[in-house]
């Protein structure tokens, strides 16, 4: 099977399981709220909450020295949340519905991809409120904040690429969730969201092998900075992406064929 064959597969298989996949991202949504009060304003509401805690909690430290601290944290916060409800939510995706690719023959990867899209729904509605917070700090519109669709797109393949991964793994070793857990809080304090990696003076390069941090960066240089990075640092935002969306495909293919017996 040549290449262009192998892509039409894919997305002819997409085509025809996409009123699965809607439903599937539907439910993944809804599920999330089910039987809370507020109901999706939580997407909004809990960030906000986190944004809240670190501005008191660190302005003082912190903040003296960063100009819109409020927004320098909310970038930080609003990618590092995208990536951490992606990522935990997609590694279970496959364990969870377990009982309907067992039963039915479908791509079992549209189990990860519809949870990626409600985390992305998530992410739009924060989103929206980022720009609120932006207007209200009085942060200067530019044409940069359109060039913000690029770390937005690399972030959702990035974040697949590590689901892929995560749910593999989880699939054969059920210890994944709880190291992750551990290493998700381990790289919230590594990717910098509310302090100037600056302060490490000729150290603060080490920062960029976070791609996390690449991503929050990338937001921070745009919104706050007003002007688009270097080719090289959209070469690296892009790297990362592909990098990982890649090792996770291929970590897929390998193992999709076990998956029915660790079940």
């Amino acid at each position: 099977m040549t290449k262009e064959s192998k892509k039409t597969t894919f997305w002819q298989k997409m085509k025809e399981n996409r009123f699965l996949f809607s439903e599937l991202v539907k439910r993944d949504f809804k599920k999330k709220y089910k039987r809370t009060y507020l109901g999706m304003l939580w997407s909004i509401l809990s960030p906000l909450l986190t944004l809240l805690i670190m501005r008191i909690v660190f302005t003082k430290f912190f903040g003296n020295d960063i100009e819109h601290y409020t927004i320098y944290l909310f970038c930080g916060n609003i990618v590092f949340s995208f990536f951490s409800d992606c990522t935990s939510g997609g590694m279970g995706s496959l364990m969870g519905n377990a009982q309907i690719f067992s039963k039915i023959n479908v791509p079992k990867y549209l189990f990860l991809f519809s949870r990626s899209v409600s985390s992305l729904i998530n992410f739009g509605l924060t989103f929206v409120v980022f720009l609120l917070f932006c207007i209200i700090d009085r942060v200067p519109f530019s044409f940069s904040f359109f060039g913000l669709i690029i770390p937005i797109v690399c972030l959702v393949i990035f974040n697949m690429g590590v689901g892929l991964i995560l749910s593999a793994l989880f699939m054969f070793f059920r210890d994944v969730q709880y190291l992750w857990s551990v290493f998700t809080t381990l790289l919230m304090y590594l990717s910098a969201i509310f302090y100037d990696p600056s302060r490490f003076g000729a150290y603060e390069k080490l920062f960029l092998l976070n791609p996390v941090y690449v991503y929050i960066k990338y937001f921070r240089i745009a919104v706050l900075e007003g002007y688009l990075p270097s080719l090289q640092f959209n070469l690296l935002a892009v790297g990362y992406a592909a990098l990982f969306f890649a090792i996770g495909a291929i970590i897929y293919k390998t193992c999709n064929h076990k998956f029915l017996y660790y079940i």
